[in-house]
């Protein structure tokens, strides 16, 4: 195979060669396209002849006939077909097509019509070489299969996939069109926002604490400063900062970075939207945050993995005892002991300083989460494992927190947010004791949040909403790399 391959790349540098001794540019500057093969199929409409279109984009088919040639050219909107002929072209202009490939990106001039087969087509009368491709492209064939067209494509390894996206990208139209759903996605979660009143801002990546989550940082050293940097791993403390400064209403959708395992819902680098709203509790951000992904939906029933998700449908809401008992288990669920020895049975590993908070929610995720396949919020969190959330009232053990799942991933985050500076100071304290004692994904005591807190921040809601699962479920994508452009890999070799 690599001998093979090795012949096709040289092949493609003589032709390359070929093309510059007879004062071809093989890598133009620039081209003046006017059309895309969209609009020269509008411009046909039900007619034989059309006028003339200027079309760019790259070859995905070749059949050279001797003095007739066929070719197919894709763009970003879809292919058409070209029809080259010596008699139109010119010798020498004809000649040159025999140096041309597949995956090479070409101009082309020329009139429409239309074949006998009803084929939409350009008559090429000028053609012009943009790029020359030296590494064929993994172009799949097409076949007819009672009346529709099947396509097997030449490039189906996953991790070479999403290695050499470029590719990927170049070869699957369906893989563009995903990503080209996910970027609308985006943009009406904006607009959702936006037409509520939220301020989109820009916070910190690099950050001097690391906090808003309980996850293992990436670090780095600023060398002008010589201090230590981590990359954030949550937006949540510089948001509500901007709470305390005024700013009702703001939201960021931005990348967070955790040091953490990769699988099919993981990757270390992500894209959260987390936003705030000030004088509302986590009732109202529940609520919110149902209509904002129902929007992100359009009400639809999705598909994921041969699953059906009604997202038009009012959500589920549960709460984690009441999530705990639906599957079997009967006794007090804020008795370590009794959390302890149904951990111990099911050979779920638990640390000495954990609370019963902690081990409650071990317990939801080894038994329950798994069953949360229709959009279900969860709700009653203990407050050991909220250390940014409110304690509710009558109840300081549990946090006025949620959960939204979807097919048994957390989609997102929200809670009242806990504005008491010194209930905040006791927490993070907490969570230093908890990183002395080995808990590498506890947080740090943020001094400066504190201070700010001091100054006082409203009653506010918060909430986070993981952007590539969602985008997973609404494009039916079984892993996160499908939806993440340049997901990591490891080193090739």
């Amino acid at each position: 195979m690599t001998d093979e391959l090795n012949f096709v790349l040289q092949a493609r540098r003589e032709k390359l060669d070929a093309l510059e001794a007879a004062g071809v540019q093989p890598y133009a500057y620039s081209f003046d396209r006017q059309h895309s093969a969209a609009e020269a199929q509008q411009l046909l409409g039900s007619a034989e002849e059309g006028p003339a279109v200027t079309l760019a984009g790259r070859v995905v088919a070749w059949r050279s006939h001797g003095k007739t040639t066929f070719a197919h050219l894709a763009d970003a909107t879809g292919k058409i077909q070209l029809y080259f002929k010596k008699d139109q072209l010119g010798d020498k202009s004809y000649a040159l097509l025999a140096h041309y490939d597949l995956g090479d990106i070409i101009g082309v001039h020329g009139p429409l019509f239309r074949t006998r087969t009803g084929e939409v087509t350009v008559r090429v009368d000028r053609v012009e070489m943009l790029a020359k491709s030296l590494r064929p492209l993994p172009f799949g064939k097409e076949e007819e299969v009672n009346g529709q067209t099947v396509r097997h494509s030449g490039f189906a390894d996953p991790e070479q996939r999403y290695r050499q996206r470029y590719a990927d990208l170049a070869v699957h139209p369906e893989v563009r069109a995903l990503f080209v759903a996910r970027s609308r996605m985006t943009r009406a979660i904006r607009s959702f926002l936006d037409e509520r009143d939220f301020l989109e801002v820009e916070t910190p990546i690099l950050q001097p604490l690391y906090g808003g989550a309980t996850a293992r940082p990436f670090t780095t050293l600023h060398n002008a400063l010589d201090m230590p940097l981590y990359l954030r791993i949550a937006d949540e403390l510089y948001l509500k900062r901007l709470i305390v400064g005024g700013l009702d209403r703001v939201y960021e959708i931005g990348k967070d970075f955790r040091n953490e395992g990769i699988s099919h819902k993981h990757n270390p680098e992500f894209t959260m939207l987390e936003w705030y709203c000030a004088y509302e509790d986590w009732r109202y951000m529940m609520d919110h945050t149902e209509k904002l992904v129902r929007s992100a939906a359009n009400n639809a029933v999705v598909t994921y993995q041969g699953k059906q998700i009604d997202f038009g449908k009012p959500f589920a809401r549960l709460a984690i005892p009441d999530a705990i008992r639906r599957h079997g288990v009967d006794g007090d669920l804020r008795d370590r002991a009794f959390l302890g020895r149904t951990l111990d049975s099911l050979n779920v590993e638990y640390e000495k300083h954990q609370g019963w908070g902690a081990l409650q929610l071990m317990l939801f995720e080894a038994i329950a989460e798994k069953h949360l396949v229709e959009p279900t919020f969860i709700t009653d969190f203990p407050a050991e494992v909220s250390p940014l959330s409110r304690r509710r009232d009558g109840d300081p053990d549990v946090a006025d927190r949620f959960e939204l799942f979807i097919d048994a991933k957390e989609i997102a985050n929200g809670f009242s947010e806990l504005n008491d500076p010194e209930d905040q100071a006791a927490r993070f304290m907490e969570q230093v004791k908890m990183k002395d004692a080995g808990d590498q994904e506890a947080m740090h005591y943020d001094a400066d949040y504190i201070r700010a807190l001091e100054y006082g921040m409203p009653p506010c809601a918060g909430g986070g909403l993981g952007i590539d699962r969602l985008v997973m479920l609404l494009t039916d994508s079984p892993s996160i790399r499908d939806v993440i452009l340049f997901p990591h890999m490891r080193p090739e070799g």
